[in-house]
């Protein structure tokens, strides 16, 4: 090679060489957002959909499975403009809360309430009303307005409708006590359509009824109960002594292990001041709400799924006292409860619904 094109060709390297670096890529862009998602669109195996600023890819057939669900959808990546989802303040249309589906944070549902909730963390479908710290309330333009029911604090049964309910009942059991006492479980009375709210309120002052007398009776009767209470094979004992775990309260909470695990949810020492259950009015009734919420008791559900899942009032009974009065163990018993409920939904204008006896 000559000496003049062999300059010109390192000439022409360091030209390029110059190019590369005076000449950056374009930076790649985020994609477009697909379609936003819908809970009602079917989405077969390669199908898109943006969601939460982010487009996903179904994994097969699906339906009203919120994208984040790893088992169902495929993460695509960040994606701007197109679809997407209504950044906080635009128009609702969210959906639909499951109970029991994975949810990811920022994820936004809307409750059986008719309020939005966004995921403030990472969880497994847990209620957006009674876990705080999975979820906090979202507020967006556009959607319905919920009509807070009569009552109290928004409870479905007013001060005078529970007079009614209970004209002989002991001052203990004040309204007061019963309304402060709603905060320790939002959902209860809240959940479903105003006739499900209401049927619920009914089916629990029902039983609360038919345990109380009429709400007469803050403790156990039968004195000679009391020393039965205490199973001794808990690890903890009977810290307040054999004879201190009688029923007490709107559905008479009774055994130490009953009062252990209310007081450990409700964040009161009752193992050791099972006492107070008939010395504060809002603590009484907060364990019976308790019971009702959380435990299935002889039964499969817990009263209030029953009432909101539409398995009825009996389903109630069974779950409070099934192992002595359903199967046709006690009718006169049932009977009582029944009768109790039909007349507290007459008092709150709405039909007793199916399912009444167990």
């Amino acid at each position: 090679m000559s000496r003049l094109r062999f300059m010109a060709t390192l000439v022409a390297l360091a030209v390029a060489g110059a190019l590369a670096v005076i000449l950056p890529m374009s930076p790649a862009s985020a994609a477009a957002c697909a379609t936003p998602w819908s809970s009602s669109q079917v989405y077969t195996g390669g199908m898109t959909a943006s969601y939460n600023s982010h487009n996903w890819q179904a994994k097969w057939w699906t339906q009203n499975e919120t994208p984040g669900n790893a088992d169902v959808w495929a993460d695509q990546g960040t994606c701007t403009g197109g679809g997407g989802n209504p950044p906080p303040g635009g128009s609702c249309n969210y959906p639909n809360w499951v109970a029991g589906r994975n949810y990811v944070t920022g994820d936004i549902v809307k409750y059986t309430n008719g309020l939005y909730y966004q995921a403030t963390h990472d969880n497994p479908g847990y209620d957006p009303t009674i876990s705080t710290w999975y979820w906090s309330p979202y507020t967006c333009t556009g959607g319905p307005t919920p009509t807070p029911p009569p009552g109290s604090g928004g409870f479905v049964v007013s001060e005078a409708q529970f007079n009614q309910m209970f004209p002989s009942r002991n001052p203990f059991y004040t309204y007061n006590g019963l309304v402060t006492a709603l905060g320790a479980y939002p959902a209860f009375a809240k959940t479903g359509s105003d006739t499900v709210r209401k049927q619920e309120a009914a089916a629990f002052l029902a039983n609360v009824n038919h345990e109380t007398g009429g709400l007469v009776y803050i403790v156990e009767q039968n004195t000679a109960n009391y020393p039965h209470y205490c199973d001794a094979s808990q690890p903890y004992g009977c810290p307040a002594g054999q004879a201190a775990y009688y029923g007490r309260g709107p559905i008479q909470l009774s055994w130490n292990f009953n009062y252990k695990a209310a007081g450990d949810a409700l964040g009161i020492d009752l193992l050791r001041n099972p006492y107070l259950v008939q010395n504060d009015a809002s603590i009484a009734w907060k364990t019976g709400i308790w019971y009702w919420m959380t435990q299935n008791g002889p039964g499969t559900m817990t009263p209030h799924n029953a009432m909101v899942n539409g398995a009825g009032f009996g389903e109630t009974i069974r779950s409070i006292n099934g192992s002595l009065e359903c199967n046709g163990r006690n009718p006169a018993q049932v009977q009582s409860r029944v009768n109790a409920y039909t007349r507290f939904t007459q008092i709150l204008g709405v039909a007793p619904g199916n399912n009444l006896s167990c």
